[in-house]
């Protein structure tokens, strides 16, 4: 009898953690946070593009970038910094993206100072994005790939092992072009978080 009365507690207790987990998700907000002096025009494509995905979406007025979060040395933002920064000004249950033109770097195995397109924590509640690194003539498509690759990280979306995936790791290169999908494996987990794929 205690038995039972435990595993029924214990049925209840993971029904109501999924459930909640599940409801979270449907009510998540991504907030777009324009960082320095990105275009309002590279903005609202992004967030056009982004809405067709997952249609609660806000954007806040732009921001200076946070000074704590500059590397003289390389005249770049520390990625991490500016995660800290997004993640402290994030409301619950809300995911704050913010878009610079500057460049980002974070450590990277022995180099302390590797330059990157984007970050993200996986799970989290923030990623940075850059578009100095980009195909100048295929920054809008770019724009969005790396995006969304590190919005799927903060629903806790690892890189995928398909080189056609959005999520695959981009290992200092810029692969956006060979990028074309969500593979399958991808697209299950993030329409389980409600996306609109």
């Amino acid at each position: 009898m205690i038995f039972q009365y435990l595993l029924l507690l214990f049925a209840v207790a993971f029904f109501s953690c999924f459930q909640s987990e599940d409801i979270q998700s449907q009510h998540k907000i991504v907030r777009i946070q324009p960082l320095g002096d990105i275009s309002p025009g590279e903005v609202n494509a992004l967030v056009d593009s982004i809405k067709r995905i997952f249609p609660k979406v806000v954007v806040s007025s732009p921001k200076k970038l946070p000074a704590f979060a500059y590397y003289p040395p390389r005249a770049r933002y520390k990625a991490d910094s500016l995660l800290k920064y997004l993640s402290s000004i994030a409301q619950p249950n809300e995911t704050v993206i913010g878009l610079t033109r500057k460049d980002i770097s974070t450590k990277s195995g022995s180099n302390p100072d590797f330059g990157i397109m984007g970050l993200g924590r996986c799970p989290g509640n923030a990623c940075v994005v850059s578009t100095f690194r980009l195909n100048i003539r295929k920054k809008k498509s770019q724009f969005y790939k790396v995006a969304i690759h590190e919005l799927g990280h903060t629903f806790g979306l690892p890189h995928c092992s398909d080189l056609y995936c959005y999520m695959r790791d981009a290992k200092g290169g810029n692969p956006t072009d060979d990028e074309k999908y969500f593979c399958k494996k991808c697209n299950n987990f993030l329409k389980g978080h409600h996306w609109k794929l």
